[in-house]
């Protein structure tokens, strides 16, 4: 018996809403961070790394580090000074989920 066009479909389809709804959704606090490492984690200025893909629990330790000051990024700890770990978790599950992409040429 051959599968319905719809039916097919559908199951072409699941995989892709099922990744959709496991998708964190957009950090509150995503813009500062935005500004240097893109929003998608694909840095916008030289020198900034690119967090697209990155492990989260490398990324959520890492904010940590920043944020009091166990890293020495003046730049990084002005900019996540003040943020707390619900906001630090949130950005760091966002990067970790991005999908890293080629560089432009």
């Amino acid at each position: 018996m051959r599968a319905s066009p719809t039916a097919a479909l559908l199951a072409a389809l699941l995989p892709l809403a099922a990744s959709a709804a496991d998708a964190p959704a957009r950090p509150a606090r995503l813009g500062l961070c935005a500004a240097c490492h893109g929003e998608t984690g694909m840095a916008q200025v030289p020198g900034a790394p690119n967090l697209a893909g990155q492990r989260l629990d490398y990324l959520r330790e890492a904010l940590k580090q920043y944020r009091d000051g166990r890293r020495a990024a003046p730049l990084m700890r002005a900019a996540i000074g003040p943020v707390g770990d619900a906001d630090l978790d949130a950005l760091a599950r966002w990067y970790s989920a991005q999908t890293p992409q080629a560089p432009r040429p």
